[in-house]
């Protein structure tokens, strides 16, 4: 494998679906809501997806999404949702040293609009791509944004990794030739991603 390509949320940082059950515990629902939803309700779905590739703006999801969730306050909610979402230094790392070794790394991201701060001021050290769902008009797990992951960091899908925290993303990056690893934490992908790129990381 010459590339490795990832997520950001949940694989660059601390678990999101736990940030999201400490936000349902801080707004008096229950903890489960955010992800229950997501994954059980197709209007909630549906809206995320259109978040995710900018055919909705922030206001406007959170203003539909809040009573979804039960909470009466709208502004400010993808900020609230995401507030206990950390960086995750051992795996931010990993990718820059495998850049640093001669892999060719890129970002895939699901955004959330800009609600959710991407760190870019880190992203030249670490990335010789980056692809954001809402500037692009796609989102995973279509194969059309694995696909261009792939073309921005000048490799074949058949010669990149591709780590993301959730299943049907992985099976996306998959389908379109990719080797995916589902990320449970760098204690389990470190060791993963050392075998596939024979790269030793931190």
């Amino acid at each position: 494998m010459r590339g490795l390509i990832v997520d950001f949320g949940g694989v660059l940082t601390t678990d999101v679906f736990q940030a999201f059950r400490e936000f349902g515990e801080k707004e008096g629902i229950d903890p489960g809501t955010v992800k229950r939803l997501f994954k059980e309700d197709q209007e909630a779905r549906t809206l995320l997806r259109e978040l995710e590739r900018g055919e909705v703006e922030e206001d406007e999801f959170e203003r539909r999404f809040a009573p979804m969730l039960g909470v009466s306050e709208s502004e400010g909610l993808i900020r609230r949702l995401f507030a206990g979402v950390r960086p995750d230094e051992l795996m931010l790392a990993a990718v820059e040293t495998a850049r640093g070794a001669g892999v060719r790394t890129g970002l895939i991201s699901n955004s959330w609009g800009n609600g959710v701060t991407y760190e870019r001021d880190r992203f030249d050290r670490l990335f010789d791509a980056v692809v954001i769902s809402g500037e692009v008009g796609l989102n995973k797990p279509g194969p059309e944004i694995f696909r261009l992951g792939a073309e921005r960091v000048r490799l074949e899908p058949e010669d990149c990794v591709f780590v993301d925290d959730l299943r049907e993303n992985c099976e996306g990056a998959e389908a379109v030739g990719m080797t995916s690893v589902l990320h449970r934490g760098a204690e389990e992908t470190l060791p993963e991603l050392e075998r596939l790129l024979g790269v030793s990381l931190p």
